[in-house]
């Protein structure tokens, strides 16, 4: 395919500020898209159509994936969700930069699909700085944030397969490292 615009994927813990890096690379970047996936589970209040997802029945999201109309899908507590390829390439082929917000098992789906990808891993600047954060939120019993961990060694454990680790430690820096890992490549600097 023929594009000029990149394609983003951005993985990390829960905890670790990817929803915030992403919201603050949107407002910065006007040629940059967040990539709208698909899912099978209802909508929830607030949520629209082809803005928060596109929703699908279980029916067409199987025959998408027979077609090999995803870069990457998993199913979660009974839906499927995952990101489709039509979408991504309109956008690349519009000149856009699209950012994929997914966990490490879809990383690597998309690398395989799509090797171009710049893959970017954010992480906390500590453990225990990452425990804090998840415990300031307040939204989990110690039970779920035991979870999240173990989860969050995995994740980070992957971190040698993508292009970049950039720690999230401040926010500005953060986006500003971003920023500056995009200028390069699109100059063709490493």
């Amino acid at each position: 395919m023929n594009s000029k615009g990149t394609l983003i994927v951005i993985s990390g813990p829960s905890g670790v500020g990817k929803g915030t890096v992403v919201d603050m690379l949107l407002k910065r970047l006007p040629d940059t898209v967040l990539s709208v996936s698909c899912t099978t589970r209802a909508p929830r209040e607030g949520e629209r159509e082809g803005k928060s997802y596109f929703f699908i029945s279980k029916e067409s999201f199987l025959k998408m994936i027979d077609e090999g109309g995803f870069l990457e899908y998993s199913n979660h507590f009974e839906n499927y969700y995952g990101t489709p390829k039509f979408f991504v390439e309109q956008k690349l082929a519009e000149d856009k930069n699209v950012i994929l917000e997914i966990d490490v098992d879809g990383a690597k789906h998309v690398r395989e699909v799509f090797p171009d990808a710049l893959l970017l891993m954010i992480t906390p600047p500590s453990r225990e700085e990452l425990i804090r954060r998840l415990r300031e939120r307040g939204t989990e019993d110690e039970v779920l944030i035991e979870s999240r961990l173990k989860r969050a060694d995995y994740e980070m454990s992957r971190s040698q397969f993508y292009d970049y680790t950039v720690i999230n430690d401040d926010l500005e820096k953060t986006v500003a490292q971003i920023i500056s890992i995009l200028d390069n490549r699109r100059k063709g600097l490493k």
